[in-house]
């Protein structure tokens, strides 16, 4: 045993400590290994099975690693190659490649040749919208379309029976009656319907049921390993326990510290069970994390210890203290989106940067003022969906009429989102009404039967509507809301349907902010098309000295040296449903425990408005720290001012006079270029590649610009 690790140590100087020693040798009967954040959990998981290989002659096909993400079974996969490049390959999967490609797949395929066929994804969603629109007379949005989608796997993840269907939360009014007619259909449907999520049943139950497949899969292995399995769920769960059942060979790795998918059916309290399920477990803890500063590592240990619902660890580290953990209180969304420029923009790399928040939609405004300044930034799970959100489109549609008030058609999109008290009939005249060359209330009006009260109305819209195209883009989007009942719709509309009204007003928000700077109504709405391919680019192009936008649950497994916590808000973290629900505020604060986990050297807390309860129960943990280091102060007013190292640039350009249309002009980031336009606010500038827009106050602030 001894050799092995020395062995290890001379060839890749890789050395484990005491608990790591003790987690790769213990390979017979299950085993419960609590890693902590940082703590080399994949480093050992591999030394485990090059362990087995080497040291016990365990085949390498004898051998099942099963992993929850992607990312992870890739770097095992790359790391099993560079540490044991002798060995023949081990089986590493995913959950879901494992269950349907090896050896799951012939469990379904074998029940699905007499059950039926498999509903891909973008067909569910289809079926989903279709069943939708007839109970409710109205179309899904994308939002509640991924709502309804994960409710339906989380019923059958946590193995619900339909007698209990009723007993649960829906996500939004009607959900579970959706959810009946879908089910319904897809078992009366000629092939019967299969989704992926009945593909997880289907192979629980062809195990459960037939002893001989049972036997023929738990023949094929002598030793399973699952790695992040507080992400499991609980049909998961229950197809492991049936395949180690004879050997109980099972080393399940896993943090409930680090649980933050319960909304998709995770089950962490298996985790406090273990032992009832194998009363024979071992388990085990790595406490000592080898990524971040003490000081980040004993605040994050003592603000998890919040927790009631948990393993008790003590995680520790034997690296420098470091620097204070930075705590800051902005006036307001945009002050903070201020000072994280400022941050950035005295910073001459970027790769090992990080800026982490809870909704995707905090990252449009983000993206856009990077984008404006020039720093190249990579987003981790970049979402379109804004940029196509009823919303959006309500407003752009609103602006489209007011510049063509010829176009019934676009007045016919939105009419239902105004204060007119449309009737479905009336609208259903509207939608098949053609545009003349009359403004199109006058054919309106000539062809709708209307009440008293809508034509004065009426009257009054069109007279907003005529107002609008002399206004500036943010001025439009404030006449919508106020002078054509927008708002009034989205409260009544939010009520109606269970939506999130705070969400839905946070898009309009974010909308005024984008549109703030811009001249024209034309302006905002290329503007929002190229931010659309912005955030597109930013997903499928990834540079290591990128700028990394992520929310919290995707930042589960990464680590850079300096991260950002935004928007750390209450409502957001937590939301208002965490506030109110014990499990869901301990899932919060995992959240938040994994966020701050992800920082090694430096970490910055941001809040505005009403700070979250997190962030001052890490001040509390903090304080004493923080006042040696003369870095924290209670309120935004008294705190002292960031400075700002900008990189001395002696021939970069100080002021608008030196800047012409047609200049060669070479950007700090972006390289060589010519300005193609100019005025008091921005200029424009043609790359090789790329046509760009920035603000000149930042330009020159920042000594970007240099003449060539």
């Amino acid at each position: 045993m001894s050799d092995f690790f020395e062995r290890k140590k001379q060839e890749l100087g890789v050395e484990l400590n005491k608990i790591q020693k003790k987690a790769v040798t213990k390979t017979e009967g299950p085993l419960l290994l609590l890693a902590c954040p940082g703590s080399g959990k994949t480093t050992t998981m591999i030394m485990r099975i090059g362990y087995l290989i080497e040291e016990k002659g365990v085949q390498p096909k004898r051998i099942k690693a099963i992993t929850f993400s992607r990312a992870s079974a890739t770097d095992m996969l790359e790391r099993y190659a560079r540490f044991f490049p002798g060995l023949a390959p081990v089986d590493f999967r995913l959950y879901t490649a494992w269950l349907f490609k090896s050896p799951g797949i012939l469990i379904c395929r074998r029940l699905l040749d007499d059950r039926g066929r498999r509903l891909e994804p973008p067909q569910q969603k289809r079926l989903l919208k279709d069943i939708y629109a007839r109970e409710n007379d109205e179309p899904i949005t994308d939002d509640q379309l991924e709502e309804l989608v994960s409710f339906i796997s989380f019923v059958k993840n946590k193995m619900v029976p339909k007698r209990k269907w009723k007993t649960l939360d829906e996500p939004f009014p009607g959900a579970i009656d959706i959810l009946t007619v879908y089910e319904e259909f897809k078992e009366n449907h000629e092939p019967r319907l299969v989704d992926f999520d009945d593909m997880l049943t289907i192979a629980f139950e062809a195990l459960d049921t037939d002893r001989k497949l049972l036997s023929k899969y738990q023949k094929r292995w002598d030793y399973v390993m699952t790695d992040e399995s507080q992400d499991t769920s609980m049909v998961q769960h229950a197809i492991v326990e049936k395949l180690v059942e004879n050997h109980r060979n099972l080393c399940v790795v896993a943090d409930d510290d680090q649980s933050i998918y319960t909304w998709r059916a995770a089950e962490p309290s298996y985790l406090l069970k273990f032992r009832q399920v194998y009363p024979d477990a071992y388990i085990m803890k790595m406490e000592r994390n080898y990524r971040s500063s003490g000081t980040i590592v004993s605040t994050a240990n003592q603000f998890i210890k919040a927790n009631k619902l948990r393993h008790d660890k003590n995680m520790f580290t034997d690296r420098p203290e470091g620097g204070p953990i930075v705590i800051r209180r902005l006036a307001s969304q945009e002050a903070q989106l201020k000072y994280l420029l400022k941050e950035l923009s005295a910073l001459e790399e970027y790769g090992n940067v990080a800026i982490l928040y809870r909704n995707n939609s905090s990252s449009t405004l983000l993206m856009d003022e990077l984008d404006r300044l020039g720093i190249p930034f990579y987003m981790k799970d970049a979402d379109n969906r804004f940029f196509s959100h009823w919303i959006v489109q309500d407003i752009l549609n609103f602006m489209r009429f007011s510049l063509r008030p010829e176009r019934v058609d676009l007045y016919s999109k939105v009419a239902s989102k105004t204060n007119a008290y449309w009737s479905a009939s009336q609208l259903k005249q509207l939608g098949r009404m053609q545009p003349t060359k009359r403004h199109a209330f006058e054919e309106i009006t000539l062809a709708i039967t209307m009440k008293d009260y809508q034509l004065r109305i009426i009257t009054e819209q069109r007279r907003s509507m005529d107002a609008l195209k002399d206004m500036k883009p943010l001025k439009v989007i404030q006449a919508i809301r106020r002078d054509m009942g927008y708002d009034q719709m989205l409260k009544s509309r939010a009520e109606k349907f269970g939506m999130k009204l705070d969400y839905l007003q946070q898009i309009l928000s974010t909308l005024e902010q984008i549109a703030e700077p811009l001249p024209t109504m034309m302006a905002f709405a290329k503007r929002l098309k190229q931010l659309e391919e912005v955030t597109r680019q930013a997903k499928t192009e990834k540079a290591d000295d990128m700028l990394t936008l992520s929310t919290l649950h995707s930042s589960k497994g990464l680590e850079f040296d300096r991260v950002y916590l935004i928007d750390l808000v209450e409502g957001i973290v937590p939301t208002e449903e965490d506030a109110d629900d014990p499990a869901l505020l301990e899932e919060a604060r995992r959240l938040f425990y994994v966020g701050m986990t992800r920082a090694k050297r430096h970490l910055e807390l941001l809040s505005y408005d009403k700070e979250s309860r997190f962030v001052e129960e890490v001040r509390r943990i903090a304080l004493p720290k923080m006042k040696k280091a003369e870095t924290f102060n209670r309120s935004a007013t008294k705190a002292p001012k960031t400075k700002i190292t900008v990189p001395h640039n002696p021939d970069a350009v100080s002021s608008t006079e030196e800047l012409q249309v047609g200049a060669q002009i070479r950007h700090r980031v972006f390289g060589n270029g010519r300005i193609t336009e100019l005025d008091d606010e921005k200029v424009g500038i043609q790359f090789a590649k790329e046509h760009k827009e920035f603000l000149l106050e930042i330009c020159l602030q920042y000594q970007l610009l240099e003449l060539v």
